[in-house]
């Protein structure tokens, strides 16, 4: 078996972004909501976000770009994670902090329900990309 810069690359890339997006979701953002007071924790939570969708949608793009000569599907997997995870910081996260601004519980529990799903399939499409490996 032959193995490739650009293959292992994607695989420990595709590693990185796995393991910290179940970090973050599953572990910090957790820990925060529970030892933190609220007001403080909310306004960590909103400085944190920004900037972990960033790291994601790189990393995302960057193990895409990796996987492309061996693998193709994994590579439109791992973009896709990238684009819906811009979409997430761009539009569904100033949705969701504008609900908690106006009071709007329905709309946050909506929103953020949303993009609770959509982080636990961006979880599950990252780790089904590391099985493919």
């Amino acid at each position: 078996m032959v193995i490739s810069i650009t293959s292992v690359t994607a695989l420990l890339l595709s590693s990185l972004l796995f393991g910290g997006m179940v970090l973050f979701s599953f572990g910090f953002a957790v820990f925060v909501l529970k030892h933190l007071p609220t007001d403080v924790a909310r306004s960590l939570i909103r400085k944190a976000f920004p900037i972990y969708y960033l790291l994601v949608a790189v990393i995302a793009v960057l193990a895409g770009l990796a996987a492309l000569p061996s693998d193709p599907v994994s590579a439109a997997i791992l973009l896709t994670i990238a684009v819906t995870t811009l979409a997430a910081r761009q539009a569904l996260m100033p949705s969701i902090n504008a609900a908690t601004d106006r009071g709007d519980r329905r709309a946050f529990a909506i929103l953020h329900g949303f993009s609770v799903l959509l982080q636990i399939g961006q979880i599950v499409a990252a780790a089904i990309v590391l099985v493919r490996f």
